[in-house]
């Protein structure tokens, strides 16, 4: 029986996320974007791990600005998408939407997630039952759209939302406490996202990270998710308008809150 991989939630910056991952049997570790060298080199020493792999999701500064001194103090290969290699530090391995490859003896398929950028990627791990989505989906939210089109982003939450419900969701910001308090203006009468942010308040309050959060929470609570419910479409006076014109307007309203 193969030892499942370790993952463990970084902190970075004042609230990136960036993501180890490790696998106890043949010591390996990766790392999800490197926002930061300092906190990650420091969590890889307390553990007495080095660094192998480091995956890039977009080229946003907060997510690429540790990936120089980590690859010469580790020696870790860069992996990010090809349509996205002009803009992202060079990368050992160039990867794109529908593909796969091995990654310490597990498979990782590379999804398209464009809408917050054009060319952000996610990676999922089917055998870890792990998908990190950095910008994309997020606790109770998604990434603005600073490239992309609302079509294209609702494109793409739709294809996270359909992975297996139990697939725990690794995104890259400590955003949910105010992702919450928008939330519940469009979602008024949901109870489970009630819950959830009272949850919300309490882990902050304590410190404790938000993220990651399983997918099934996403589905009954994330408004960006949610364009085709009724109560909210009610709320919004768009009965009956396509998915992709009430997320837009979720996302509209969001940017304005």
């Amino acid at each position: 029986m193969t030892m499942p991989l370790e993952i463990i939630t970084l902190p970075c910056l004042s609230d990136n996320y960036a993501f180890l991952i490790h696998n106890p049997a043949s010591g390996e570790t990766a790392l999800v974007d490197a926002p930061e060298a300092g906190a990650v080199r420091a969590a890889l020493s307390e553990r007495g791990w080095g660094l192998d792999w480091i995956l890039l999701t977009h080229h946003h500064w907060d997510h690429v600005d540790g990936v120089a001194e980590l690859r010469e103090a580790y020696g870790a290969k860069v992996i990010g998408a090809e349509a996205d290699a002009h803009r992202l530090p060079p990368l050992d391995k160039a990867v794109k939407d529908g593909g796969t490859f091995s990654l310490m003896g597990e498979e990782v398929q590379v999804m398209d997630v464009s809408g917050h950028t054009v060319g952000h990627i996610a990676f999922y791990i089917p055998a870890a039952e792990a998908v990190f989505t950095a910008d994309s989906l997020m606790a109770l939210g998604c990434g603005r759209l600073f490239e992309g089109t609302a079509q294209q982003m609702w494109a793409s939450l739709s294809r996270l939302a359909a992975l297996p419900p139990h697939t725990v969701v690794y995104s890259g910001h400590e955003y949910t406490q105010a992702n919450a308090g928008f939330a519940v203006t469009v979602d008024r009468g949901n109870p489970a996202l009630q819950d959830r942010a009272r949850d919300i308040a309490r882990a902050r309050e304590k410190g404790i990270p938000t993220v990651p959060s399983p997918l099934q929470l996403e589905l009954d609570t994330n408004p960006f998710l949610r364009a085709a419910d009724s109560a909210i479409r009610a709320h919004l006076g768009m009965e009956d308008a396509e998915d992709a014109e009430v997320f837009a307007e979720i996302r509209k309203r969001k940017d304005n809150f």
